[in-house]
Order: structure tokens, then sequence, then C-alpha cells
């Protein structure tokens, strides 16, 4: 559904007259569009696949031509919804992460304890790191999870500030190529198309990164191309297999209309 999300909504944008992109009569059938799968993968529950959907679905209806007052009206009913949603929806283990970022608890042995240890080992880190395979955080087994969500973590402690600003500049040029893609195709699907893609890899970078230093919960995210995982793997294969279809296709304007 990451990428099913993004190639509906572009090939929706793709055939819509320009005029109509920002009218409410039009936003409700993307709106429906990816209101539908993040309801339902919340209710697994999965948070962080939800968040993803919907982020990638959100970056594709603002490239598509989205106005800023709508924007705006649904910034506001989002952080209306976030407040329901911790109130009502969420499941008492997403409330606590949720209160350990925030400060509300302190659980250092229960919900706060990947986060502490992820803090200790990239604080210990330093320029250079402890060097390959000597990361007492990671090696010694205090840091849950570091084959999957918290494998940026453990890079850090073992190769340093200089070795997580290497791979962060690897995904940024990686996302700079997915974009150059996006601006060189001629067709408004191959740049959506294109584009959510790249969206959908910063969501995953930022989330993860994030994540492990205590900028954001806690959630299932893991870092693309390096953490141990089957489905995220080819999902993004699968994106960039995708991108790749666009730039040799980028010379065409594609057919616009409701059947292909």
């Amino acid at each position: 559904m990451k990428v099913g999300i993004v190639l509906a909504l572009a090939r929706y944008y793709h055939q819509l007259d320009a005029r109509r992109t920002g009218t409410v009569l039009w936003v409700i059938p993307p709106f429906l569009m990816i209101v539908a799968p993040v309801a339902l993968v919340m209710h697994q529950p999965d948070l962080g696949t939800a968040l993803m959907i919907l982020f990638a679905g959100v970056c594709v209806m603002f490239l598509g031509g989205l106005l800023w007052r709508i924007i705006a009206a649904g910034a506001i009913v989002a952080v209306g919804g976030a407040i329901f949603a911790y109130t009502s929806l969420l499941h008492d283990y997403q409330r606590q992460r949720v209160n350990v970022f925030l400060g509300i608890t302190d659980d250092p042995l229960g919900a706060g304890y990947h986060v502490l240890q992820s803090k200790i080992a990239i604080g210990s880190a330093g320029l250079f790191g402890r060097g390959y395979l000597q990361g007492t955080q990671s090696q010694l087994d205090f840091l849950p999870e570091k084959h999957t969500d918290f494998i940026f973590t453990m890079i850090v402690e073992e190769f340093g500030l200089l070795g997580g600003a290497l791979v962060l500049g690897l995904f940024a040029a990686l996302l700079g190529l997915t974009m150059q893609v996006a601006m060189r195709a001629r067709s408004l699907f191959g740049k959506l198309a294109a584009a959510g893609v790249a969206a959908t890899l910063a969501c995953y970078v930022f989330i993860n990164t994030a994540m492990v230093i205590g900028l954001v919960p806690v959630v299932g995210i893991p870092l693309p191309l390096l953490s141990f995982g089957g489905t995220a793997m080819m999902t993004l294969l699968a994106g960039f297999a995708i991108v790749l279809s666009v730039d040799l296709h980028r010379d065409q304007h594609g057919a616009r209309g409701w059947l292909w």
C-alpha cells in the first residue's frame, strides 16, 4: 500500500483538470483513498506503517496542487485528530511511548529503555566511534533491535558522528537523484510517482533517525536499505523500480482520461 497509494494518487491527479485540484469536491476522493488503508493498518495495530502511508499520500496531494487553505484546514483537523487518537484510539503501549517521549512518565526499564540505551550509545561514540564491533551497548546486548529499528544507533556507536553523517549523506544523494528523475519527467504521473517514492524514502529515514535520538516517539519504522526487514526492503525496491521506469520513459507525456 505504501507504493500503491503513491501510484493511485499520481494517476488521479494526472487525469484531473489542473483547475479542479484545489476545489473541495475533488479533494474528497484522494482523501478517502488515503484514510481507508490508514484506518485498516492502524487497526492491526501498526501506527508506524499507517503514518508512512499517510505521509506519502499527503505529499502526493500537496505536489498535485493542493491549495494552502486546504492544507491549513487539514493541519488543524490533524491536531484535533491526534489528540482524539491519544485519548481514545491508541493502545496502552503506544500511549506509554508517547508519554515517555513527552516526559509525562519516566520508565527507564520499560517503555523508555530502547531510547535510553540508544542515547547512551550515540552519546558515547564521539567523532570516530568505538570501532567496528567494539560498541558496548550494541555488542553486549544492552541495545534491543540493533539489527532492525535501531541499526543507525549501532552504526553511530561504532563509526561515530562521521559514520552517521556519511550514511545520511548517502540517503540525501539518493533522494536528490530520485527528485531529479521526478523533475525531468514530462508527464504529471511520472513526476508524482517518482516524487512519492522520494517522500516515502524521506519519511523512513527521518522517522527512524529521529526516533533513535529521542526526537519522536518510538514506532516500528526500519532504516531503509540497511535494517533487517523483508517488507520494507521489497517496498522500497519496488518503488525504485518505478523511479527507474519513470526515468526510462521520461519523454512520454502520458495519455489523460479516466481509463488507460
